[in-house]
């Protein structure tokens, strides 16, 4: 959006008649106190275009080493920002405490747009320099601040929209600012929530950074709120005395400031000692245990734990560091880690995906976890198994779970295994679970979302303290796994409708990759190829019109719809080329009959269709009812992506029901995407 010069003017003149006339009731609007500052203060112009200013290289170099564990604590939170808004016209910008540019996380594409405009690493956005801007303002008004388009002093920021939040050090001092500038129009009041809990997130992986020596307690009023956003942290010296504390914890506590808990030990501040408090948290295999504030009747929910840096201690995360920051420390380090190799018989060209495993492989040999969003069937098992393959676990075993699958009664003894005999139906020799078999490897589970409430919980457990104990016995194990999950479903918006957990959310999301759809894939032609020659064991071709109809088709089913596709042409081809009439659910897609909503589901299921696509090669003839009851479910699997939740819930059946019926008529959608 580029502005006239007329609509130029009066947005100069906007400014200038509201400061001069210094309305009461704009005094508590930092966009006006802003504006008053830039006049007043500064002899700034609006109708004036301003010159974007920059840095020195060297001064840039000299002043991110000064920030270097601010950026580094910031770096991921950033990306699983911007990655959570989904928005290519948008940037997450890090300054230091002058306003200048330290980190950016953006499309190549926005960078390149609005650098020009001064937005970019080593451009200073104090308000001296560019005028109200989020950033600027954030500073200057030491609080959150949103400023909309026209809210901007200069008439070429006017295309923008910033949220920005200060970012606070150990000692309670502003360390930097967080912003996000976008072009769009996003919920201002949303996004400077989703700012304040990253910048929180930020905040408690300094402390645990510049306070390695030092014990964390984490405590809240509510047992279920330690180890998630919402805990008080506080950092505390072999002496018993306080060294740090997040904003949560003086909020808790009732205090002002650092200097008033600095001054105080921990017996100050609940009725229990240092020692006392880790004897209590270990006996509890440091689950929350009860403490009561000193001198009052408040009770307390707390943890405690030896310093990071000590050897012996148990290096299990809380939310500040691992569980929001998503880095999961291992109980035990495995003897012989294998150096990360490529992935074999996996190749990538699109470069979203590319980018995409690169980041992946860097995170994940830092005990990062990573969760993979997209669609169903885009192949998220396949990406997960070559993150596996390159990562330092690749000599483990690559264990997945996919949780929408298995029957609720059956997910707790699939991952957490069992004893014999502890169930009726249980295996006379007992059952390791996949989390124990995932030791030393990578646990992959898949369609995360369809966990049980109940289980998040004791998976989150699990996650925490890296041990496992199966069903019917008291003995547990240690384990030591890297951790890959994914979900065609938006998780943060489950967190808010209470059907997921937001501790394990975070806990799981330590970078969230958003995989492409194949129909946005630009390596789909040369995908389809590499599937065209598996399922027709290098036979099979293609001809210009059928290679046509493959690259215009949208796929709802993605990789998993492809597969069957082409399964289905290579056998009606039988050796020859694969032509237009050997695809008749892509040259039929359009023309498909609908399922009227009315019909029962029995008669859904029993319902006949002209043409019987993609019977001929499967490993059991099917009688006609049978393939038309095949047809009919292929149809509605395409309609619905492959989510089989999904089409269980439009037939009305269970979806165990389902499942026995897709196995029944060889339709596959379990094996990896």
């Amino acid at each position: 959006m580029t502005l006239t010069m007329r609509e130029a003017h009066r947005h100069a003149d906007r400014i200038l008649e509201l400061v001069r006339s210094g309305v009461p009731e704009q005094a508590n609007d930092p966009v006006a106190q802003s504006w008053s500052r830039c006049l007043n203060e500064y002899r700034l112009d609006p109708a004036k275009a301003c010159e974007p200013a920059f840095v020195a290289r060297v001064e840039l170099e000299e002043r991110r080493a000064r920030r270097a564990d601010v950026i580094a604590c910031a770096r991921y939170e950033m990306t699983t920002l911007y990655q959570q808004l989904a928005d290519a016209e948008a940037a997450v910008v890090l300054t230091d405490t002058d306003g200048v540019i330290v980190h950016m996380v953006s499309s190549p594409e926005f960078a390149a747009e609005v650098g020009p405009l001064g937005l970019r690493v080593g451009g200073m956005w104090s308000e001296t320099a560019a005028g109200t801007n989020g950033m600027g303002t954030c500073l200057a008004a030491a609080g959150p601040v949103s400023v909309r388009r026209e809210d901007h002093f200069f008439t070429q920021f006017t295309q923008l929209t910033c949220s920005a939040v200060p970012v606070y050090d150990p000692s309670g001092e502003i360390a930097a600012v967080l912003d996000v500038t976008s072009r769009s129009s996003l919920m201002q009041q949303h996004l400077l929530v989703l700012l304040g809990m990253t910048a929180r997130m930020i905040e408690n992986r300094l402390i645990d950074a510049r306070y390695r020596n030092a014990h964390p307690l984490h405590f809240h009023s509510r047992p279920e709120f330690v180890y998630t956003l919402h805990e008080g942290k506080l950092a505390v010296g072999d002496d018993g005395r306080i060294l740090a504390a997040n904003r949560s914890a003086l909020f808790q506590l009732g205090l002002q400031s650092m200097e008033d808990i600095r001054s105080h030990r921990i017996e100050d501040l609940f009725q229990t000692s240092l020692e006392d408090m880790l004897q209590r948290s270990t006996s509890a295999s440091f689950h929350p245990v009860v403490t009561y504030r000193a001198n009052a009747a408040l009770r307390f929910f707390a943890v405690a734990r030896r310093p990071a840096s000590d050897a012996k201690a148990p290096m299990v995360a809380g939310p500040t560091v691992a569980a929001n920051a998503g880095q999961l420390a291992p109980a035990r380090t495995p003897a012989r880690l294998a150096a990360p190799k490529p992935a074999s018989g996996t190749t990538f060209k699109d470069a979203r995906l590319v980018t995409h495993l690169d980041t992946a492989r860097r995170v994940i040999a830092r005990q990062t976890p990573v969760l993979l969003c997209g669609e169903t069937g885009s192949g998220k098992e396949v990406f997960a198994r070559a993150v596996h393959e390159a990562s330092p676990h690749a000599g483990g075993a690559f264990v997945a779970v996919n949780c929408a699958s298995l029957p609720e009664t059956l997910i707790e003894s699939e991952l957490f295994g069992y004893r014999a005999g502890a169930f009726t139906g249980a295996q006379r020799t007992g059952r390791r679970g996949k989390i124990l078999q995932a030791d030393g490897g990578t646990l992959f589970l898949d369609e995360i979302a369809d966990m049980p409430l109940e289980l998040q919980a004791r998976l989150l457990r699990v996650l925490d303290e890296r041990q496992v104990t199966p069903l019917g016995t008291e003995e547990t194990h240690a384990v030591d796994f890297q951790l890959i999950s994914a979900s065609h479903q938006h998780l943060p918006t489950l967190v808010r409708e209470g059907r997921f957990r937001e501790d394990l959310y975070y806990r799981l999301a330590g970078i969230e990759l958003q995989l492409p759809p194949l129909r946005d894939r630009s390596d789909r032609r040369d995908l389809m190829l590499a599937v065209l020659a598996a399922e027709a064991g290098g036979a099979g071709s293609l001809s210009a019109e059928a290679e046509r109809l493959l690259l215009e088709h949208p796929w709802p089913g993605n990789i998993r719809q492809l597969r069957h596709v082409l399964r289905t042409a290579a056998a009606l081809a039988d050796g020859k080329p694969i032509t237009r009439e050997h695809l008749p659910t892509l040259t039929h897609v359009a023309t498909a009959p609908a399922l009227p909503p009315q019909v029962s589901p029995a008669m859904r299921l029993a319902v006949s269709m002209a043409d019987d696509a993609g019977g001929d090669d499967l490993p059991v003839k099917l009688n006609p009812i049978q393939a038309n009851e095949r047809q009919v479910l292929l149809q509605l699997l395409e309609q619905h992506r492959w989510n089989v939740s999904n089409v269980a819930k439009a037939l009305d059946v269970s979806r165990n029901t389902l499942y026995r019926k897709l196995h029944k008529l060889h339709i596959e959608v379990s094996h990896p995407d």
